[in-house]
Protein backbone atom coordinates (compact mmCIF):
# COMPACT_ATOMS: atom_id res chain seq x y z
CA UNK A 1 0.00 0.00 0.00
CA UNK A 2 2.85 2.40 0.88
CA UNK A 3 4.44 1.70 -2.50
CA UNK A 4 1.15 2.36 -4.31
CA UNK A 5 0.62 5.66 -2.52
CA UNK A 6 4.19 6.73 -3.23
CA UNK A 7 3.77 5.90 -6.92
CA UNK A 8 0.53 7.87 -7.07
CA UNK A 9 2.20 10.84 -5.40
CA UNK A 10 5.00 10.87 -7.95
CA UNK A 11 2.58 10.72 -10.85
CA UNK A 12 0.39 13.43 -9.38
CA UNK A 13 3.35 15.73 -8.90
CA UNK A 14 3.79 15.68 -12.67
CA UNK A 15 0.14 15.42 -13.66
CA UNK A 16 -3.13 16.75 -12.22
CA UNK A 17 -2.17 18.21 -8.86
CA UNK A 18 0.07 17.60 -5.89
CA UNK A 19 -3.06 17.72 -3.73
CA UNK A 20 -5.08 14.78 -5.09
CA UNK A 21 -5.52 12.08 -2.46
CA UNK A 22 -7.29 8.75 -2.05
CA UNK A 23 -6.80 7.83 -5.70
CA UNK A 24 -4.99 5.41 -7.97
CA UNK A 25 -3.86 7.56 -10.86
CA UNK A 26 -3.08 6.61 -14.43
CA UNK A 27 -1.46 9.33 -16.55
CA UNK A 28 -1.54 9.11 -20.33
CA UNK A 29 -0.95 11.39 -23.29
CA UNK A 30 -4.10 12.57 -25.08
CA UNK A 31 -3.40 11.09 -28.52
CA UNK A 32 -6.93 11.66 -29.84
CA UNK A 33 -9.80 14.04 -29.16
CA UNK A 34 -11.07 14.42 -25.61
CA UNK A 35 -14.43 13.07 -26.76
CA UNK A 36 -12.81 9.87 -28.02
CA UNK A 37 -10.58 9.52 -24.98
CA UNK A 38 -13.56 9.84 -22.64
CA UNK A 39 -15.68 7.52 -24.79
CA UNK A 40 -12.97 4.84 -24.63
CA UNK A 41 -12.83 5.12 -20.84
CA UNK A 42 -16.62 5.18 -20.53
CA UNK A 43 -16.77 1.91 -22.50
CA UNK A 44 -15.22 0.18 -19.48
CA UNK A 45 -18.57 0.77 -17.72
CA UNK A 46 -16.92 1.26 -14.33
CA UNK A 47 -16.77 4.21 -11.94
CA UNK A 48 -13.78 6.49 -12.37
CA UNK A 49 -12.72 10.10 -12.84
CA UNK A 50 -10.98 11.51 -15.90
CA UNK A 51 -9.27 14.87 -15.84
CA UNK A 52 -6.98 17.31 -17.59
CA UNK A 53 -5.79 20.89 -17.22
CA UNK A 54 -6.16 23.95 -19.42
CA UNK A 55 -5.04 27.57 -19.26
CA UNK A 56 -7.52 29.97 -17.69
CA UNK A 57 -8.69 33.06 -19.52
CA UNK A 58 -7.47 36.28 -17.93
CA UNK A 59 -10.96 37.35 -16.85
CA UNK A 60 -11.41 34.15 -14.81
CA UNK A 61 -8.16 34.13 -12.81
CA UNK A 62 -9.75 34.92 -9.46
CA UNK A 63 -10.95 31.44 -8.48
CA UNK A 64 -10.41 30.13 -4.95
CA UNK A 65 -10.94 26.67 -3.53
CA UNK A 66 -13.99 26.32 -1.30
CA UNK A 67 -13.75 25.11 2.30
CA UNK A 68 -10.06 25.78 2.76
CA UNK A 69 -8.13 28.30 4.79
CA UNK A 70 -5.27 28.90 2.34
CA UNK A 71 -6.00 31.55 -0.27
CA UNK A 72 -3.55 32.20 -3.10
CA UNK A 73 -2.93 35.93 -3.50
CA UNK A 74 -1.77 35.45 -7.08
CA UNK A 75 -4.57 34.16 -9.34
CA UNK A 76 -4.44 30.71 -10.90
CA UNK A 77 -3.35 30.44 -14.51
CA UNK A 78 -4.71 26.93 -15.03
CA UNK A 79 -7.82 24.99 -14.11
CA UNK A 80 -8.46 21.28 -13.72
CA UNK A 81 -11.47 19.83 -15.54
CA UNK A 82 -12.67 16.60 -13.89
CA UNK A 83 -15.46 14.32 -15.12
CA UNK A 84 -16.94 11.39 -13.23
CA UNK A 85 -17.82 8.36 -15.32
CA UNK A 86 -20.44 5.86 -14.21
CA UNK A 87 -21.98 3.01 -16.23
CA UNK A 88 -20.68 4.48 -19.46
CA UNK A 89 -21.95 8.04 -18.83
CA UNK A 90 -20.51 11.34 -17.65
CA UNK A 91 -22.53 11.92 -14.47
CA UNK A 92 -20.69 14.84 -12.89
CA UNK A 93 -18.33 17.60 -13.96
CA UNK A 94 -16.10 19.62 -11.64
CA UNK A 95 -13.50 22.34 -12.03
CA UNK A 96 -10.76 23.25 -9.58
CA UNK A 97 -7.48 25.11 -9.48
CA UNK A 98 -4.35 22.94 -9.28
CA UNK A 99 -3.69 23.96 -5.67
CA UNK A 100 -7.09 22.72 -4.43
CA UNK A 101 -7.16 19.62 -2.25
CA UNK A 102 -8.98 16.91 -4.21
CA UNK A 103 -10.17 13.64 -2.66
CA UNK A 104 -11.08 11.11 -5.36
CA UNK A 105 -12.99 8.92 -2.91
CA UNK A 106 -10.94 5.84 -3.70
CA UNK A 107 -11.91 5.82 -7.38
CA UNK A 108 -9.37 5.49 -10.20
CA UNK A 109 -8.35 8.76 -11.88
CA UNK A 110 -7.19 8.84 -15.50
CA UNK A 111 -5.18 11.97 -16.22
CA UNK A 112 -4.88 13.20 -19.81
CA UNK A 113 -1.76 15.17 -20.61
CA UNK A 114 -1.54 17.56 -23.53
CA UNK A 115 -5.23 18.33 -24.06
CA UNK A 116 -5.68 21.23 -26.49
CA UNK A 117 -8.00 24.05 -25.36
CA UNK A 118 -10.13 24.04 -28.53
CA UNK A 119 -10.55 20.27 -28.24
CA UNK A 120 -11.64 20.68 -24.63
CA UNK A 121 -14.21 23.29 -25.67
CA UNK A 122 -15.55 20.95 -28.37
CA UNK A 123 -16.06 18.11 -25.88
CA UNK A 124 -17.65 20.31 -23.23
CA UNK A 125 -19.96 21.80 -25.86
CA UNK A 126 -21.01 18.31 -26.92
CA UNK A 127 -22.08 17.62 -23.32
CA UNK A 128 -24.12 20.83 -23.26
CA UNK A 129 -25.88 19.85 -26.48
CA UNK A 130 -26.41 16.17 -25.67
CA UNK A 131 -28.02 16.27 -22.22
CA UNK A 132 -31.61 17.62 -22.09
CA UNK A 133 -32.91 19.80 -19.28
CA UNK A 134 -35.13 16.97 -18.04
CA UNK A 135 -32.14 14.66 -17.52
CA UNK A 136 -31.07 14.32 -13.87
CA UNK A 137 -27.49 14.96 -14.97
CA UNK A 138 -28.33 18.44 -16.30
CA UNK A 139 -27.41 20.38 -13.17
CA UNK A 140 -24.34 18.24 -12.43
CA UNK A 141 -22.89 18.20 -15.95
CA UNK A 142 -24.36 20.76 -18.34
CA UNK A 143 -24.29 23.86 -16.17
CA UNK A 144 -20.73 23.17 -14.91
CA UNK A 145 -19.71 22.51 -18.53
CA UNK A 146 -20.74 26.05 -19.49
CA UNK A 147 -18.71 27.43 -16.58
CA UNK A 148 -15.72 25.37 -17.73
CA UNK A 149 -16.11 26.63 -21.30
CA UNK A 150 -16.12 30.20 -20.01
CA UNK A 151 -12.78 29.61 -18.30
CA UNK A 152 -11.05 28.74 -21.59
CA UNK A 153 -8.95 31.19 -23.51
CA UNK A 154 -9.54 31.73 -27.20
CA UNK A 155 -12.19 32.27 -29.86
CA UNK A 156 -13.53 28.71 -29.72
CA UNK A 157 -14.86 29.29 -26.21
CA UNK A 158 -16.48 32.57 -27.24
CA UNK A 159 -18.12 30.93 -30.26
CA UNK A 160 -19.45 28.12 -28.10
CA UNK A 161 -20.97 30.55 -25.59
CA UNK A 162 -22.51 32.56 -28.43
CA UNK A 163 -24.16 29.45 -29.86
CA UNK A 164 -25.49 28.39 -26.46
CA UNK A 165 -26.81 31.90 -25.79
CA UNK A 166 -28.63 31.98 -29.11
CA UNK A 167 -29.83 28.44 -29.61
CA UNK A 168 -30.04 26.36 -26.43
CA UNK A 169 -33.57 25.17 -25.68
CA UNK A 170 -33.29 25.79 -21.91
CA UNK A 171 -33.72 29.47 -20.93
CA UNK A 172 -31.42 29.04 -17.92
CA UNK A 173 -28.61 27.88 -20.19
CA UNK A 174 -29.06 30.85 -22.52
CA UNK A 175 -28.95 33.06 -19.42
CA UNK A 176 -25.80 31.39 -18.11
CA UNK A 177 -24.05 31.73 -21.47
CA UNK A 178 -25.00 35.42 -21.67
CA UNK A 179 -23.63 35.99 -18.19
CA UNK A 180 -20.28 34.48 -19.14
CA UNK A 181 -20.20 36.38 -22.42
CA UNK A 182 -20.44 39.51 -20.30
CA UNK A 183 -17.05 38.58 -18.84
CA UNK A 184 -15.47 38.48 -22.31
CA UNK A 185 -14.89 41.77 -24.11
CA UNK A 186 -15.32 41.84 -27.86
CA UNK A 187 -17.69 42.70 -30.67
CA UNK A 188 -19.16 39.21 -30.96
CA UNK A 189 -19.96 38.98 -27.25
CA UNK A 190 -21.59 42.42 -27.14
CA UNK A 191 -23.61 41.78 -30.30
CA UNK A 192 -24.93 38.46 -28.98
CA UNK A 193 -25.99 40.03 -25.68
CA UNK A 194 -27.77 42.86 -27.50
CA UNK A 195 -29.47 40.35 -29.79
CA UNK A 196 -30.80 38.41 -26.79
CA UNK A 197 -32.32 41.58 -25.35
CA UNK A 198 -34.14 42.18 -28.62
CA UNK A 199 -35.12 38.65 -29.63
CA UNK A 200 -35.10 36.13 -26.79
CA UNK A 201 -38.70 35.14 -25.97
CA UNK A 202 -38.09 34.92 -22.20
CA UNK A 203 -38.13 38.10 -20.10
CA UNK A 204 -35.78 36.56 -17.52
CA UNK A 205 -33.22 35.83 -20.23
CA UNK A 206 -33.54 39.42 -21.45
CA UNK A 207 -32.99 40.68 -17.91
CA UNK A 208 -29.88 38.55 -17.50
CA UNK A 209 -28.64 39.85 -20.84
CA UNK A 210 -28.97 43.42 -19.58
CA UNK A 211 -26.91 42.46 -16.55
CA UNK A 212 -24.34 40.93 -18.91
CA UNK A 213 -24.08 44.27 -20.69
CA UNK A 214 -23.19 45.88 -17.38
CA UNK A 215 -20.24 43.48 -17.04
CA UNK A 216 -18.69 44.50 -20.34
CA UNK A 217 -16.01 47.23 -20.42
CA UNK A 218 -17.83 50.54 -19.98
CA UNK A 219 -17.11 51.81 -23.46
CA UNK A 220 -18.91 48.74 -24.81
CA UNK A 221 -21.63 48.32 -22.21
CA UNK A 222 -22.78 51.80 -21.19
CA UNK A 223 -23.89 53.04 -24.65
CA UNK A 224 -25.86 49.82 -25.17
CA UNK A 225 -27.45 50.09 -21.73
CA UNK A 226 -28.56 53.64 -22.55
CA UNK A 227 -30.02 52.43 -25.83
CA UNK A 228 -31.93 49.67 -24.03
CA UNK A 229 -33.19 52.01 -21.31
CA UNK A 230 -34.35 54.47 -23.94
CA UNK A 231 -35.93 52.11 -26.48
CA UNK A 232 -36.91 48.74 -25.00
CA UNK A 233 -40.63 47.97 -24.99
CA UNK A 234 -40.23 45.60 -22.04
CA UNK A 235 -40.69 47.37 -18.70
CA UNK A 236 -38.62 44.80 -16.79
CA UNK A 237 -35.77 45.20 -19.25
CA UNK A 238 -35.89 49.01 -19.10
CA UNK A 239 -35.87 48.88 -15.29
CA UNK A 240 -32.84 46.56 -15.27
CA UNK A 241 -31.00 48.81 -17.72
CA UNK A 242 -31.73 51.90 -15.61
CA UNK A 243 -30.55 50.11 -12.47
CA UNK A 244 -27.32 49.00 -14.17
CA UNK A 245 -26.68 52.52 -15.45
CA UNK A 246 -27.21 53.86 -11.93
CA UNK A 247 -24.59 51.44 -10.64
CA UNK A 248 -22.07 52.36 -13.33
CA UNK A 249 -21.17 55.87 -12.07
CA UNK A 250 -20.43 56.69 -15.69
CA UNK A 251 -20.77 60.34 -16.81
CA UNK A 252 -22.75 59.22 -19.88
CA UNK A 253 -25.28 57.54 -17.61
CA UNK A 254 -25.60 60.71 -15.50
CA UNK A 255 -26.23 62.78 -18.62
CA UNK A 256 -28.88 60.28 -19.70
CA UNK A 257 -30.66 60.54 -16.32
CA UNK A 258 -30.54 64.35 -16.55
CA UNK A 259 -32.12 64.14 -19.98
CA UNK A 260 -34.91 61.89 -18.67
CA UNK A 261 -35.59 64.14 -15.65
CA UNK A 262 -35.65 67.32 -17.71
CA UNK A 263 -38.30 65.82 -19.95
Amino acid sequence: MTSLLLTASLVLAQGPSRNVTNAQVETRAATQSVEREVAALAARKDDRWVGYRIAVTGSRRSMDCYERSRIALEPAREVLVLARLEAGLVVRLRTATPDCEIDAGGLPVVWLDGVKPDDSVAWLTSLVNAIPAADERFGRVVRPAVVAIAMHEGAAATRSLVTIARDHSAPRMRSDALFWLGQRAGTEAAATIAEAIDRDPETEVKRRAVFALSQLPKDEGVPKLIEVARNSRNAVVRKQAMFSLGQSNDPRALRFFEEILLK
